[in-house]
């Protein structure tokens, strides 16, 4: 099903921009009620544009765009986030570190590795309860889950097509698995490398101003360890049923009600939901306990991202219009005055829409303002295609909805105590410390 954006209007874009207010607005002003029925605020929405659709266009139309969402877009993400949660959730990591900056950046670094061969929800999820757990005994600790947002959660999955979503659906279509490795290497490190200094130096800050200010509620464990290590296994098979979807071309689709459903992406989605059912199964018995596992923040990323896919299908519909649509002054944006593509436009609009749009469709909808031929955008438009890259990966750091592991870090962090910004003062902390260093590097690389 093909909704044409250039006939849509921007009031059609009103529920997805209203979902957006809620999200950021209703945790601060109401977070009681919030808690309780962010949900329902969600559905609401999300009806609000799914009445006047069918109303406007046909019930036909409408059960398109549904069915389209769920199986190509909504449920290929959360079976694969469900399953890097449910495996990482399974491996505790044992022992009581102790949160000093050094200690805290290492543990960040080593995360950045991981999240571009176990994905940045698979980094996050194994990494960030002992992160919690070892600054839990300091009174400001906020920050340092936030900077594991933008390291771990983000910019560490920029290098393979298992880090972050955006670059598997490039690999999908067509972008060879290392490319990016080879073109964003070097902006890679320069925000890993800038991104350390700079918590490293606001870690300290906090570490000598105030120092150890509670007791450290973790009890201390005789050595430092990993259980439930079984869960590599079905960790490894998840990897390597996503590299099997991008590399297997049978040739056969199936359809279902008008959306194309090819075998590999059904062998994925399926044997995900087999690794899932066999991490719950094989996971030695207290385990998720010591990990205070929970499927809150799931829970939460579900219920919020059927909306945000939803109520996004018209805006992601108009950005890819072009021209003929009502962005077209942005695309008008993405050429210079000598006709040719600006890589700096491609970053920036990427990147802002990233920030407030789920970073992968939105990559999508710049892929295919680009040409969508991923052998020529590999070739003569490689700058343009690293541009879109570290747009949609780099900056789903900005917001708690650019990438679906911001909101189950924060959910997770929550749920141990620590007072996480709001949607406001996280984008605060985004803007002052992650968007300046994103203006050097964009100055260095993406001109």
């Amino acid at each position: 099903m093909a909704l044409h954006g250039a006939d849509l209007s921007l009031a059609w874009a009103t529920p997805f921009a209203g979902l957006l207010v809620s999200i950021a607005v209703m945790p601060l002003a109401a977070p009681a009620f919030w808690h309780h029925h962010f949900g329902k605020i969600a559905a609401a929405w999300t009806l609000a544009l799914l009445l006047p659709f069918t109303l406007a266009f046909g019930a036909g139309e409408a059960g398109g765009v549904l069915v389209h969402t769920l199986v190509e877009e909504y449920l290929p993400f959360t079976i694969l986030l469900g399953a890097l949660y449910t495996t990482a959730g399974g491996i505790f990591i044992r022992g009581n570190l102790h949160g000093s900056p050094a200690l805290n950046s290492g543990l960040m670094l080593i995360g950045a590795v991981l999240a571009s061969f176990m994905g940045t929800t698979g980094a996050s999820m194994l990494l960030i309860r002992p992160l919690v757990r070892a600054n839990d005994n300091r009174r400001h600790n906020a920050h340092v889950v936030v900077f594991f947002i933008f390291i771990v959660s983000n910019v560490g999955g920029s290098l393979t097509p298992l880090g972050d979503p955006p670059l598997f659906l490039g690999f999908l279509q067509g972008v060879s698995f290392f490319w990016t490795a080879g073109h964003l290497w070097g902006e890679t490190v320069f925000l890993l490398a800038t991104l350390l200094a700079a918590f490293w130096a606001i870690d300290a800050w906090y570490y000598r101003k105030e120092g150890v200010t509670r007791a450290d509620p973790t009890p201390d464990a005789p050595s430092l360890g990993l259980e439930g290590t079984i869960n590599l296994l079905p960790l490894a098979v998840a990897i390597g049923l996503v590299l099997m979807s991008g590399t297997w071309k049978p040739g056969i689709v199936f359809d279902l009600w008008g959306t194309p459903l090819p075998l590999p992406a059904l062998v994925r989605d399926l044997g995900l939901i087999a690794v899932t059912l066999a991490s719950l199964w094989l996971t030695p018995a207290g385990v998720r306990e010591k990990n205070r596992f929970s499927w809150a923040p799931m829970e939460e990323v579900a219920k919020l991202f059927i909306a945000i896919f939803l109520t996004m299908v018209p805006v992601i519909a108009m950005l890819k219009a072009g021209p003929a649509g009502v962005f077209a002054p942005l695309a008008a944006l993405l050429t210079g005055s000598d006709g040719q593509p600006s890589t700096a436009a491609y970053f920036w609009l990427t990147g802002g829409l990233s920030s407030v749009l789920d970073n992968a469709p939105t990559y999508l909808a710049f892929f295919n303002l680009a040409g969508g031929d991923a052998q020529r955008l590999m070739g003569e438009g490689a700058a343009v295609l690293a541009a879109i890259s570290g747009g949609a990966v780099f900056m789903g750091a900005m917001t708690y909805i650019g990438n679906a592991p911001n909101f189950m870090v924060k959910a997770i962090a929550e749920e141990r105590g620590v007072k996480m910004p709001s949607f406001g003062g996280y984008v605060l902390w985004s803007g002052a410390v992650l968007l300046p260093i994103l203006f050097v590097m964009a100055w260095i690389w993406m001109r």
